[in-house]
């Protein structure tokens, strides 16, 4: 089975995104990518991240978009 990328931007979320992101966390692949499209670094997810076994690289692309990059660990 091949690896996918999923791309997820919730910066247009009228709601708070948490639930969404955890949606697609608990659908990531063993060899799947994902990658949060956010208006700001979303520093309380990193402990989520962490805590449920994911790495993670940000990448600031401008001053108000941030990359996250989310694989399991």
């Amino acid at each position: 089975m091949s690896a996918t990328t999923t791309r997820l931007d919730v910066r247009e979320s009228d709601d708070p995104p948490f639930e969404r992101i955890n949606d697609a966390l608990t659908d990531l692949g063993p060899a799947d990518r994902l990658t949060l499209v956010n208006g700001f670094e979303p520093d309380p997810l990193y402990d989520v991240l962490e805590r449920r076994g994911f790495r993670y690289e940000t990448t600031r692309v401008a001053d108000d978009e941030w990359h996250v990059e989310i694989q399991r660990a």
